[in-house]
């Protein structure tokens, strides 16, 4: 485990901010082990009986094999009644995270208070698991955070489902709910924004500025329910919509915003469908899905709203043999249509229309689940627009990059050490910048170009 803290930000608030989050995470975490039905509530592995590399093809993170989509679509109730930990634990899990960031060129201000311009070792994050069945059909995946960075307490991923299953033409039919804090969290596939590659990502480096909504624009500050259905574990069918939580909810659930952020006005329409195959050991996933918001910006009516549309398409390809050698390729792309009436009148967009554009895409290897070669490539390209990308010089949103990652899982498998309580993922990252916020050399104006922004990051993760 990496568990990196620089001595520059260990003042007397930050100690006493760790201890009250410590307090709180035992607190909880007792109130959890004694408060709930211990027969409802196996956790993920031990719940199933599987070891972990069963449902994740690097035995470990967000990527999915067949068996643990059909987990997660299933609503996270499936259990193995010949697990001995069945029936006497709850489905409780704790992680913490840890890394170093080193940039090709320092930046002009540290990205965070406390740290320094680079080469910046960091405790990233804690967080408390509820993610298991919670009663007959219902499943939680539910994440409370210590983000390190930010000194905060804050909810994080959280998708409870209610799911069952009967017949519809002879065939097999999954149905059910979702009801998560962000679009695409509930996505059974490592393609859409939340579960996308790359998995970790520094939080001490410059990232673009430019993201379509969906890309995370809505995380955690917006509410939804989808309904959804598998037929024939072929055709996916799901749709439901999002609206803003409350300010007082943000706050009491630990998300800072400030009071002029950007809001939905009403409800956010979101709709995803897919279709799947596997012959052998060769999986095929083709799918498209799509966000539609009306915004306020600044939480400021005076001239209505913004309106976004997002539409994207997205593939999934996944050799996974005997799971000795594995292949994979994802793609997708998002197309963001921007109709910005409001920002026009308020002066922060010259255009009433724009577009923009965002691709994806990453191939991997996998040697017996436990180290991962990862290639990737992203693009963002849209409008010229000299006061919405005031920021940079060329007054456009475009980057591009590719990113090169190996990962090493030394645990995971049935035959792993403690498992299935153990489970470690070191990461080895470079990010390479060909474009960055508009231009490939002085993007900013202050002479900075987009390869100083270039990242090395090592990452370690532990889960147990």
């Amino acid at each position: 485990m990496l568990l990196f803290l620089s001595p520059t930000r260990e003042n007397a608030v930050q100690k006493k901010l760790k201890s009250s989050f410590f307090n709180s995470l035992f607190i909880l975490s007792t109130i959890l082990l004694f408060s709930i039905n211990a027969e409802a509530v196996p956790s993920f592995a031990r719940q199933t009986g599987l070891s972990c590399s069963t449902c994740h093809t690097q035995s470990f993170g967000p990527n999915l094999t067949p068996t643990g989509r059909d987990f997660k679509l299933n609503g996270y109730t499936m259990s193995s009644s010949g697990s001995d930990f069945n029936s006497k634990l709850p489905p409780i899990s704790a992680m913490v995270v840890g890394s170093f960031t080193h940039l090709d060129n320092k930046l002009s201000e540290p990205a965070a208070p406390g740290y320094n311009t680079n080469n910046n070792a960091s405790f990233d994050e804690a967080s408390l698991f509820y993610a298991g069945k919670v009663y007959s059909k219902l499943g939680a995946f539910v994440q409370l955070t210590y983000n390190g960075i930010e000194d905060i307490l804050e909810l994080d991923n959280t998708d409870i489902r209610l799911a069952d299953r009967t017949r519809l033409g002879n065939k097999d039919l999954v149905y059910g709910v979702s009801f998560n804090n962000s679009p695409t969290v509930q996505d059974l596939w490592n393609t859409t924004p939340v579960w996308g590659f790359p998995y970790t990502e520094s939080p001490l480096t410059n990232t673009p500025g430019a993201s379509t909504l969906i890309e995370g624009g809505l995380a955690q500050n917006a509410g939804g329910a989808t309904a959804y259905m598998m037929w024939n574990n072929l055709l996916y069918l799901e749709a439901g919509a999002y609206a803003q939580f409350s300010t007082q909810f943000q706050r009491n659930v630990g998300i800072a915003e400030s009071a002029t952020a950007n809001k939905i006005d009403g409800g956010a329409p979101y709709w995803r469908v897919a279709l799947q195959h596997q012959m052998g050991g060769h999986y095929f996933a083709l799918g498209t899905f799509g966000l539609r918001a009306n915004i306020v910006p600044g939480r400021d009516h005076t001239f209505g709203n913004d309106e976004y549309s997002d539409l994207g398409v997205d593939a999934n390809y996944q050799f996974l043999g005997s799971q000795k050698h594995i292949f994979e390729y994802k793609a997708s792309y998002i197309r963001e249509d921007q109709t910005l009436a409001a920002s026009n009148q308020f002066g922060s967009s010259q255009n009433v229309n724009n577009r923009l554009f965002s691709l994806h895409t990453n191939g991997s290897y996998t040697y017996d689940q436990t180290y991962t070669i990862n290639l990737g490539y992203f693009r963002t390209t849209g409008s010229y627009d000299p006061l919405l990308y005031s920021g940079n010089t060329a007054r456009k949103p475009n980057s591009e990059g590719f990113i090169a990652e190996l990962d090493y899982v030394p645990f995971g498998k049935s035959d792993s050490t403690w498992a299935p309580w153990l489970n470690l993922r070191f990461a080895l990252q470079y990010t390479a910048y060909t474009k960055f916020d508009g231009s490939e050399y002085n993007y900013d104006g202050s002479s900075r170009n987009a390869s100083s922004n270039n990242t090395l990051f090592l990452n370690g993760w532990l889960i147990f």
